[in-house]
């Protein structure tokens, strides 16, 4: 199934890296809100943040100022923690991505259990949504965790698209398989689709043409790491290039 062109998908840049070379030498070098604000002039439509307990990168007083910046759409990620939910319930993110991140995981590394943790999730959605946030959910391409996605009411998923990217350059056509069907379904079942974890330049074109009805991918660390050589501006674009063109080649 291939996407319209007229349906482009959007690209939200994830500014944890950004946090935690600031928070490196503990002032304000980068400027986070700044390169939130430049982001968007560069083309980027959204910007996404991930919070953690110990606040390595983001911290929650960077949260209102990036609310305040943020022109486009601002999702905030994280584990539905009492403290996270207290946080976005407050600041009221166009949308909330849950996460099931341990508290000293150094990344996400696998999407929820939809079933299992059902009531938990069901519950928690029903108030972000409740208080007008788009909810999003990570999980992996899996049809029955697709399904119960859908049962616990989030308005949309985020497919963990870490083995993908481990996988892509040995097959790329097996590297996504999975996620297709699962974004097939999703489409079925009434879902949006998001996606996001270490995608990146090479394998960013791949996935968007073969998954469908693809809203939003989030990048962080393949981006900044990518800007080190590029330039922020020139990156962006280069991403969104990579998002919107209908060839294969680069």
């Amino acid at each position: 199934m291939k996407r319209s062109h007229l349906e482009p998908t959007r690209l939200s840049v994830n500014l944890n890296k950004v946090a935690l070379l600031r928070n490196a030498r503990g002032g304000n070098v980068p400027n986070l809100i700044q390169i939130a604000k430049d982001c968007e002039t560069y083309g980027a439509q959204g910007i996404t943040v991930h919070p953690r307990p110990d606040e390595r990168h983001i911290r929650y007083a960077d949260i209102p100022l990036l609310k305040a910046a943020v022109r486009t759409e601002f999702n905030i990620e994280g584990n539905p923690t009492p403290r996270f939910l207290e946080m976005v319930l407050q600041h009221r993110p166009h949308q909330c991505t849950l996460v099931p991140d341990e508290p000293g995981a150094l990344t996400s590394d696998h999407g929820w259990d939809t079933i299992g943790r059902a009531d938990f999730l069901r519950e928690v959605i029903a108030e972000l949504r409740a208080a007008g946030i788009r909810v999003s959910i990570f999980v992996d391409p899996v049809r029955e965790m697709v399904e119960g996605a859908a049962a616990v009411g989030t308005d949309r998923i985020e497919l963990y698209t870490g083995p993908y990217a481990h996988d892509y350059a040995q097959d790329p056509t097996a590297a996504v398989a999975e996620y297709r069907a699962a974004a097939e379904h999703a489409v079925g079942v009434g879902l949006g689709i998001n996606a996001g974890h270490d995608l990146n330049l090479d394998n960013l074109r791949h996935f968007r043409q073969q998954v469908p009805a693809l809203l939003e991918v989030s990048i962080g660390q393949a981006l900044i790491a990518d800007a080190l050589y590029y330039g922020l501006e020139n990156t962006i674009q280069m991403y969104l290039q990579r998002l919107h063109s209908p060839s294969e080649a680069h």
